[in-house]
Order: C-alpha cells, then structure tokens, then sequence
C-alpha cells in the first residue's frame, strides 16, 4: 500500500495526498486534531462580544483574528480592521498571503488518518486583500492522488479472496472522504499515480489541471509495501479487481489441496478461514521461520498452532518453497511443489502470502545532504529514515513526511503504529504552518495486532510491554462473514442504507 500527503501554504500550489493502496487512519486522525480549538494555540478568547482566536503576525498583512460568532473575519492591517463572512475563514485561526496545500500520495489506512487532520486542521478558503485592494484566494487544499478509483480495504482480502458474495464490498468509493470537512469542495481526490517526489513538486503519470507537476509545501509519505496478489490488486478499477476476487474464490472451490506459502497474518488468517468455511479441503501452511508471526511473542505462535490443529490445518516450519519463474499453474489440475528442506508437497492451489517490499521508488531519486547517506532511503531495508517527529531524517528535506510502513520506525508493520505516527505529522504539520516547531514525536509502543482466525473466532494480541512478562491476550467470537465492513465504509463517509450501495 502506498500513500502520500503533500501540504501546500503557497498560492499555486493545492493539498494533496496521494496513494496507490489503502489506509484510514489518517484520515480520522485529522478529523481529531482539527475539531480541537484552538488549533493554532492561544485558545479562543471574547472580543467586544465575539468569540476570537489569538492573533497571528504574517509578512505584508498584518495580524490575523478569525471569529465565527459574529459570521465575520477580522483581519487587522496597517491601517485598521477589515471583516469578512465568517464561511471565508479557518476555523483554526488561520490564513496567509498564499495558499496551503497538502498533498497525500497513495490512501492508506494510514493516510486516512494524516489526511483527515489535513482536511479539518486547514479547512477553509479565505480571500483576503494583500494590497488593500487586490484581491488573492488563500486557501488550504488537500488532495487525493491515487492511481486505484476506490479505497481497497485490505483487511478484507484474506477473507473475500476465498467467501463468495463478499468481494465487492472491499472497494469504497473515494467520493464522500471529505464531506464532513467544513469546505468539501476545497479538497478533492485525483486519479493518478505519482511517479517521483521532488523538493518542491510530485510529478503524475498524466496532466492534472494541464501539468504533470503539482508542487506542495508539505508532503507525507505513506506508500507503504508491494504485496502479492490477492493480499493487494493490480487494477485500477473496482470491477477489474472484484473479478479478480471472483476468480480466486472459484479457484479455491474447486481445489481439493491448497498449500499457502507465509506464515504471516495474511496467511494465518487465510488458512483458518479456508479451512473452517471448506473444513473438507486440505489447507498446509508453509513457514520459513520456525514458528508463524515470529515478530511477536512466542505466545502467539502457539494459540495459532492450537487453532491450526483443530481445525485440521497442516504446519510446515524452517522451510521454504521454491516458486517458478512463471508461477503455480492453479488451474484445477494436481502439482509438485518443492521445498527447500528436500521434500515435495502436491497440491491443486497455492496462494503466496509472503514479503513485502518497501514502496519507495517515488522518492528514489531524492537526494540526501547528509554525508552519512546518499538517499533518503535505509539501504539496509528499503525504507524512509525518519525522525521521532515523523519527517525525512535530511534536515535538507523537514517538510518531507513519512507514516506506516514505510517509514523506518522499527515498529511493527501494521495499522496501529500507523495510525499514532499519523496523528503525530498532523500535529506537527500543522505546528509548522503556524511558524512554530514540529515537536510531537512517535514513541514505538509494544507490537500488537488483531487477528481472525476463523469465520467468528478472533484475538487481539499485545506484546509485553518493558514492564511485562506475558503477552496480553483477549480472544473474541464476535466475527461476521463481512467483517463488519460497513464501518470502513462510514469511516470513508458512506453511510449505507442498502445494500446496493456496496456496488457504488
């Protein structure tokens, strides 16, 4: 998955965000901070019977008073105070002689969170007079650039990769993400793939208002990982992916054996789920580790070898599977599958859920200044080096953001870490616009993930923390075949009120 988010304060330059896969948790972590007044400090405060927000000093204008009681804005100048209506102004206080933007490359669950404090924290549009007389839109636009025409929620793909009925419902229109900023129509979402990040612009593979390049005044990275398919879909549109799906669950149904390669959390929750919803098939799992979700505590390992074994679900450790150049036929008929412990497995299915390889082609042409480093890039690991407050670790490049799983935190790779680094940028972001430091900082937390193993059964496992010994666990059976998934649709704005909708 892949994400980014540029923020503009310039007058050409608009908010964007741009991803290639989804996350949401920026977008809610926004939502957050922006409702939070005063969102640029000082709190709000009563002035000859309105309600103001502090003051803020900015070149060639003056001080800045942003009041909603009255419907006015008042913007005090050198030679007194002009009003506006109060539907022009920030509701954080906020505005300049340019425009901001941000932008986010690629939606992410991540991104959905950082993208949301965009939207909220700079929500507004206010024409201002920068000469007394000429008149400049100043606004803060986020954009949505994102090759993929509607949010895929990843998290429902092991499942509806092998349930029937399901599919479409993985696939969120983008329409409504805004809508519960106060300026919807100040934001928008544009369907493109961003192919590189410059310092000071990200350029489209097509034209977006007759250019390529829309330039920003701050970016978020949240590009995330490459996946295989089904844990992520190549295409574009909805119904090019949902046939894919289709195709899959076929696949699946018609296969007596199927032999999963990854022990990870895509794989277990495959191998549960195939094997509870077509107990009659022979599921094998096959690890390369020597145990299943080896970034967490051994507990885990074992309450999933526990349900392995009693759903009937075969688990091959420290070996791996040798994959052809052209892959697995999967058509039906019977193969040899060969392992690298010297054994061969037949099977009729095999479904890769291994790796991820870091999504940072977009800024690898992007120089470090550091003497240390040549790219902002680890070269150990693929990922974007950043500091405890989430920006490029170049100090060259601090209005360069990084969130989720690409970004070089050390935590785990997952939405819960992703979705506090999101929060995180927000706050320091929109620390950065009001001219003071970005100071918020990411603290890496104990890993902890929410598992389903099965159709109802379900664990949300932590770590221990530094203060612990074991692993806290809570083990739930409260599953749907759905997932629950209208609540990602209402995160993403949808309310659904029939189930026709889920073909939007």
């Amino acid at each position: 998955m892949s994400s980014l988010l540029l923020v503009n304060f310039s007058a050409t330059s608009p908010a964007v965000i741009i991803r290639e896969s989804a996350p949401t948790y920026i977008f809610q972590t926004i939502l957050r901070v922006s409702h939070r007044m005063p969102g640029l400090g000082g709190g709000v405060r009563s002035f000859g019977g309105y309600k103001l927000l502090r003051w803020f000093g900015f070149s060639r204008i003056g001080k800045f008073i942003g009041g909603w009681a009255a419907g006015l804005l008042f913007i005090k100048g050198p030679s007194g105070y002009w009003s506006f209506p109060s539907n022009f102004i920030f509701e954080n206080g906020l505005t300049s002689e340019y425009n901001c933007h941000w932008r986010l490359v690629r939606w992410t669950y991540d991104s959905s969170r950082a993208r949301t404090h965009c939207a909220f924290n700079t929500p507004g549009k206010l024409p201002f007079r920068s000469t007394l007389k000429d008149e400049a839109n100043a606004f803060v636009q986020v954009l949505l650039t994102e090759p993929h025409s509607h949010f895929h929620h990843l998290f429902t793909f092991p499942r509806f990769a092998i349930v029937p009925g399901q599919e479409h419902k993985a696939f969120i229109p983008y329409s409504e993400i805004f809508n519960a900023s106060p300026n919807p129509s100040s934001h928008g979402v544009v369907q493109a793939r961003v192919l590189s990040v410059k310092p000071t612009h990200v350029e489209l593979d097509r034209e977006w208002h007759g250019s390529k390049d829309v330039p920003f005044d701050y970016v978020v990275v949240a590009t995330g990982t490459r996946l295989s398919k089904p844990a992520a879909m190549d295409d574009d549109d909805k119904a090019s992916s949902v046939e894919y799906l289709q195709k899959h669950q076929a696949g699946v149904k018609r296969s007596q054996s199927i032999l999963i390669v990854g022990g990870g959390a895509f794989g277990v929750q495959m191998a549960t789920d195939l094997k509870e919803y077509y107990p009659e098939k022979e599921v094998t799992v096959v690890q390369s580790r020597p145990r299943v979700m080896p970034n967490f505590h051994s507990g885990l390992h074992d309450l999933i070898k526990r349900r392995f074994d009693e759903l009937g679900i075969r688990l091959i450790t420290d070996s791996r599977v040798a994959i052809p150049p052209c892959g697995f036929p999967n058509d039906g008929s019977t193969f040899d599958v060969q392992l690298t412990n010297g054994t061969t497995e037949s099977t009729q299915f095999v479904i890769l859920a291994t790796g991820q390889t870091p999504n940072n082609q977009l800024v690898a042409t992007l120089k470090s200044s550091r003497p240390d480093a040549e790219s902002v890039v680890n070269p150990d690991n693929g990922f974007i080096r950043i500091r405890p407050t989430m920006q490029f670790l170049d100090e060259q490049h601090s209005n360069l953001f990084a969130v989720g799983d690409i970004a070089d935190t050390g935590a785990q790779k997952a939405a819960r870490p992703g979705s506090a680094q999101a929060a995180v940028i927000a706050k320091n972001i929109q620390a950065l616009i009001e001219g003071r430091a970005a100071e918020d900082t990411f603290v890496k937390g104990p890993g902890a993930i929410h598992l389903t193993l099965g159709m109802k059964h379900n664990v949300i496992f932590r770590n221990p923390n530094t203060a612990e010994t074991e692993p806290w666990i809570n083990p739930k059976d409260d599953g749907r075949e759905d997932m629950n998934v209208e609540a990602m649709w209402e995160r993403l704005g949808i309310s659904v009120d029939n189930p026709r909708q889920y073909h939007l």
